[in-house]
């Protein structure tokens, strides 16, 4: 098994369980305790768990990045201020495509009052958008997988591959200068690296909390990024830094 692959069921299980000992989780993925605890020290350097003796717990900080309910539901009054500001850059008549996620799903709830195209594998998303009449709405099919409301697989990506996307609006569990987006799951990994790719115009929607923190896997760098809005909450140090890599970030 790829250190990566444990990495990612290792975040599963404590995701789940909120610890995990070193003893039972080297039996589940059939590896030494000597793997296991080197492995902890890695996503421990990544800010994704705290060693504890005999295994390791979930942080206790506030910019956690997971449970995913608990993550989405946070921070609603910066993301309700991302979307009107992500709205200002829709043109009428438009296909644009609607990543999963909480900031996303407020940018759909502001939809519907000029003609739009608009495609997601987001259940929720969808929901709310059906039965806006100046919304023709696409849903991309594929298999749910865990508690998103999101689909994925290759019946998403091979749906994807027929249509065109003139602007992208994306969230991401994390973005850093150092080392661009990243996500904790594969899924998201296979998903948001083919759909920034089918996009004119690639819009990151991500409130502060998310800037200088990392998931498991990089899907984007920051140069693949025509536009950035977040809140006005961002750090002035962070702000000015990703401005230099991407000119166009916006504060809501």
């Amino acid at each position: 098994m790829l250190s990566l692959e444990r990495h990612e069921k290792l975040l599963a299980y404590l995701d789940k369980h909120k610890a995990l000992k070193v003893s039972v989780v080297s039996d589940l993925l059939k590896v030494t305790e000597k793997t296991i605890r080197l492995d902890l020290e890695e996503l421990e350097k990544r800010h994704l768990l705290q060693r504890v003796h005999g295994g390791a717990v979930i942080r206790q900080d506030q910019k956690r990045l997971f449970p995913e309910k608990e993550r989405q539901s946070s921070h609603q009054n910066k993301k309700a201020e991302i979307a009107k500001a992500a709205l200002k850059t829709i043109e009428p008549n438009e296909v644009i495509l609607l990543d999963g996620g909480s900031t996303t799903y407020a940018l759909a709830e502001l939809l519907g009052e000029f003609p739009l195209a608009v495609i997601t594998n987001d259940i929720e998303i969808a929901h709310v958008l059906y039965a806006k009449e100046n919304i023709q709405l696409t849903m991309l099919g594929g298999s749910q997988l865990g508690a998103t409301t999101s689909l994925f697989g290759n019946q998403t990506i091979e749906a994807l591959s027929h249509l065109y996307v003139s602007r992208l609006f994306l969230g991401t569990t994390g973005v850093s200068i150092d080392l661009g987006l990243t996500v904790l799951n594969s899924f998201h990994y296979d998903w948001k690296s083919t759909v920034i790719k089918r996009a004119k115009h690639v819009t990151l929607l991500a409130d502060s909390t998310k800037f200088e923190q990392t998931g498991l896997m990089t899907f984007a760098t920051l140069d693949q990024l025509d536009l950035i809005i977040t809140d006005s909450d961002l750090d002035e140090s962070i702000y000015d830094a990703f401005k230099e890599r991407v000119p166009h970030i916006k504060l809501a």
